[in-house]
């Protein structure tokens, strides 16, 4: 990984914690419109935080003029080349033929034997001038080895921990260990080829250096759009528990539940929890062994608008999952003006601020969850708002806008200004 103005000061925002005009990165209107692929795993109508990025990253670059082309999964067995419309914008999309992965609830591959031969065939046809890759799986692996021997640019972004696929896999958990070394291995190959490498937080660059032995990994916000949401600061009528994300082993929903049990009835609560996954039935079993039946809705999969309306009715977002490499939902949830209380884990505390626009529990500790969601829930009108709006403030320098502009510079070879040093620094930057 050459990474070749990563440290260098230059004209580029790295957007993930700074506070510096959106338009750091001018876009000159006589700079030629870029023809990008973006390969992915994981691509809508996959619901998960990688392949929401991509399909928001696909679509604002449509939206300012240039050409986008994506190489994924089909998320059926059609597969094929046709033009899909994501966000609003029409972009190219190349379907990989793809097969069920029975361990997970909906995921689909393609096979690694047949994607080189497919990856050759779009890479002569398309002629990208950008190739940016989301994981260094099988997609990934196979089209930084194609770019490569075309001289084509090559960026990649890391939304991946090997530890959240194990659930899913059947190798014994003796194996686990080795399995996991083995896939850290592989990302080092695979985003070593990568002109820049990014990743959401400080904190996931962070993770991904210490792993694979990279250098000059860039901290690139996904971004959000805030416009998409509504913040009410009406008076509660109820107090509601919101939960949106994978309903998997990793995101410990059994913690918010067992917390909840903890709460005074006096709060008369009730809980949401929007998304799907293979741990839903277990955790609709433990909701009624708990006694919630009832107090608890599992939503599944819904719409864009009707999860906007889940944020707005909500009174506080609750995010227990150790390994968020950012979390677009609670971004999602800062974005409608909600309180936040999360686990302090992985990337999380970039997002909560404790004590500002809500608060951090210990990970796993279903009592310090109760205690940390109680201060929201039977907080002062006054004091809700100002967490409310500090939400809000916060949600500021994640602005769709940054992480596009920022792009836009490593897809072009432009250098970068890597402002993130430390997770004290960013603070002090608020």
């Amino acid at each position: 990984m050459t990474n070749s103005g990563s440290l260098t000061l230059g004209h580029c925002l790295l957007s993930d914690l700074t506070d510096l005009p959106s338009e750091s990165c001018p876009r000159e209107p006589a700079k030629k419109p870029l023809r990008i692929l973006i390969a992915a795993d994981t691509f809508a109508p996959d619901v998960n935080g990688a392949a929401r990025f991509a399909e928001r990253l696909a679509a604002g670059m449509v939206g300012r003029g240039h050409e986008v082309h994506i190489m994924a999964p089909a998320a059926s067995r059609k597969f094929g080349t046709w033009t899909e419309v994501h966000e609003g914008q029409p972009m190219v999309v190349h379907r990989l033929q793809s097969w069920r992965w029975y361990p997970h609830d909906w995921l689909r591959y393609a096979l690694p034997w047949f994607i080189p031969r497919e990856t050759r065939k779009i890479l002569d046809t398309v002629k990208p001038d950008v190739v940016h890759f989301q994981s260094h799986i099988n997609v990934g692996r196979a089209v930084t080895i194609e770019a490569a021997k075309r001289g084509i640019r090559i960026i990649g972004t890391n939304h991946f921990m090997p530890e959240n696929m194990l659930e899913f896999t059947l190798v014994p958990k003796g194996l686990h260990d080795r399995l996991i070394k083995a896939a850290w291995r592989a990302a080092r190959r695979t985003y070593g080829r990568a002109e820049a490498v990014t990743t959401p937080t400080l904190r996931a660059a962070q993770f991904l250096e210490r792993y694979t032995g990279l250098e000059g990994v860039l901290a690139i916000s996904c971004g959000i759009d805030a416009h998409n949401y509504s913040p009410t600061f009406a008076p509660r009528t109820e107090n509601r528990i919101l939960f949106v994300g994978r309903v998997t082993g990793e995101k410990q929903i059994d913690v918010l539940l067992q917390a909840v049990v903890l709460l005074s009835p006096d709060l008369n609560v009730k809980v949401e929890i929007v998304g799907g996954g293979d741990q839903k039935r277990n955790l609709e079993h433990l909701s009624q062994a708990l006694g919630l039946s009832g107090r608890v809705t599992f939503t599944g999969y819904v719409t864009d608008a009707e999860l906007a309306t889940a944020y707005t009715r909500s009174t506080v977002f609750a995010m227990p999952s150790i390994a968020e490499l950012q979390s677009i939902a609670t971004m999602e949830a800062m974005a409608s003006g909600l309180p936040i209380v999360a686990a302090n884990a992985m990337a999380l505390p970039h997002l909560v601020h404790d004590g500002q626009n809500g608060y951090l529990f210990e990970p796993g500790n279903a009592q310090d969850l109760a205690d940390k969601l109680t201060t929201v829930l039977t907080a002062a009108p006054d004091d809700l708002n100002a967490l409310k709006n500090s939400s809000l403030r916060l949600i500021g320098v994640h602005d769709i806008n940054r992480t596009l502009n920022t792009f836009e510079c490593l897809y072009r070879g432009e250098p970068v200004i890597d402002a993130v040093t430390s997770d004290a620094a960013a603070r002090g930057a608020e």
